[in-house]
């Protein structure tokens, strides 16, 4: 039997700046701890920032999110705009802060915030592909401002009531969760977890990882 292949859309290399590594690992373990397969992918831009991720503060230097990425990657990832999701079976954003400042504008401006073009593209083409959409952390406001004019699409970003509330004057609803925990919209075949949004330690990051990872990938039999 052919292997399941999972996108994974990284947003840099760092929690505060980047996307979050624990994260971005776990997805990556889960994904071949199920039997499938992955292929990193990164928009090749300038991140808005470097941070130093002892002390917060910036740093005055200029790094590029895909090459950032690779470090996570391990060098194997490719520039987000050869997407193409023919060739994938779902699709995966890692949260982190990253995705919020380097995948959108969401840290600065809200559910007003636009989407990077080749990260609009690729989840749009996913979903219209009929093939499941995941993310974890902060990551589901993408799916929230991309798909929310949509119909009733259901995510969930933990137990925070102000980010919940953008969720939702985005277009999309949102289901409370613990830590470990996911949410499933089995009609649009999406599936979140809140992960760092809670007071998470590494090993809860890894059961709502795993979790969402074996989620997706029940609902690509559904394709």
């Amino acid at each position: 039997m052919k292997k399941k292949k999972i996108a994974v859309i990284l947003s840099g290399c760092g929690h505060q700046d980047g996307s979050e590594i624990h994260e971005a690992t776990l997805t990556l373990w889960a994904i071949h701890k199920h039997g499938a397969a992955y292929q990193c992918f990164a928009p090749n831009i300038m991140q808005h920032h470097v941070l130093n991720h002892i002390t917060g503060q910036e740093m005055d230097e200029q790094r590029n999110v895909l090459i950032e990425a690779a470090r996570i990657a391990r060098g194997e990832v490719q520039d987000l705009a050869e997407f193409d999701a023919a060739a994938v079976d779902a699709l995966v954003i890692p949260g982190g802060v990253g995705a919020a400042k380097n995948l959108c504008t969401y840290a600065f401006d809200g559910p007003q915030c636009t989407v990077n073009k080749d990260v609009e593209q690729a989840i749009q083409a996913t979903y219209q592909a009929g093939k499941p959409l995941g993310a974890l952390c902060i990551a589901p406001v993408l799916l929230a401002q991309v798909l929310g004019n949509i119909g009733d699409i259901t995510l969930t970003i933990g137990q925070d009531e102000t980010t919940a509330a953008t969720l939702r004057q985005m277009g999309a609803s949102h289901s409370p969760t613990n830590v470990g925990e996911i949410t499933v919209d089995q009609q649009n075949k999406i599936v979140t977890t809140a992960c760092y949004m809670l007071n998470s330690r590494v090993d809860q990051i890894a059961d709502g990882a795993n979790a969402l990872i074996q989620a997706i990938l029940d609902l690509t039999e559904l394709n």
